[in-house]
């Protein structure tokens, strides 16, 4: 079993205004395994992606800690990349410009690792429109862009905040596949938050579950599924499939 890259801690968040406060999160703990997918699900407005932005150090824990294992053993937080809801690529921008911008804003667009991003760019198909704008790709591709755009910063976790909400069912399956599969290739860690029961269940090795506002971790779920092959669609059709949907149906629904 890998070791955790990252243990939280009895982390509690709160919103302050001049209303008053919105307790948002409440001693929340779990850890992350190195080359591990997590799925965290929960209610709306729980305060998910409130703990991604936590994870991600763009907001300080109120209170609790978080422990971090490096496996090549430095002492630096762990390199996050986020991938949001919306790919946010920018129209001016061609496909390589837009996957190279986090490089050049590091001042790390060195020939090697725009080499790398084009390398990047043919192992998921999408090479051949490196010179293209984003308004002449599907909504499909253009999320595979964004995520190659993280992973050519070679961060140690990523964290997807529903990056597939804004797509067609049809596309959502695929694409999801398509990304799954690259962060399972990769090795990459990854944390998904999603709404999508079906979802979490098809990608994620291991499930959290929070409560309703302010959010407690509820139950771990660890995933295994009989599968012919390493798809969302092998998944959805595995024999156990649906009695993890309807645990998590379960204790989502006493939430609501």
């Amino acid at each position: 079993m890998n070791a955790s890259i990252l243990e939280l801690h009895d982390i509690s968040y709160a919103y302050h205004s001049l209303t008053g406060e919105i307790p948002a999160l409440s001693n929340i703990s779990f850890h992350v395994r190195q080359g591990e997918f997590l799925a965290i699900v929960g209610p709306s407005g729980c305060g998910k992606s409130t703990l991604l932005s936590i994870i991600a150090r763009l907001l300080e824990p109120e209170s609790g800690t978080i422990a971090f294992q490096n496996p090549d053993g430095s002492l630096e937080y762990p390199k996050t990349g986020y991938m949001l809801q919306h790919d946010h690529l920018l129209e001016w921008r061609t496909i390589l410009g837009n996957v190279t911008l986090g490089l050049e804003i590091t001042h790390k667009n060195t020939p090697e690792q725009v080499a790398y991003a084009e390398q990047l760019l043919d192992d998921y198909d999408l090479y051949k429109f490196k010179d293209k704008h984003p308004g002449e790709l599907s909504g499909g591709m253009r999320q595979r862009a964004a995520l190659i755009r993280t992973l050519v910063l070679n961060p140690d976790i990523l964290l997807l905040d529903e990056p597939f909400s804004a797509l067609d069912y049809q596309t959502r399956l695929t694409v999801s596949g398509d990304i799954g599969n690259i962060i399972r290739t990769t090795g990459k860690t990854a944390i998904l938050i999603t709404h999508d029961l079906s979802e979490a269940i098809s990608l994620a090795d291991r499930i959290i579950i929070l409560t309703g506002r302010p959010a407690t971790v509820k139950k771990e779920l660890s995933v295994h599924l009989t599968k012919e092959e390493d798809t969302p669609l092998a998944a959805r059709s595995a024999p156990e499939f649906h009695q993890y949907f309807n645990l998590l149906w379960k204790e989502l629904s006493h939430e609501k």
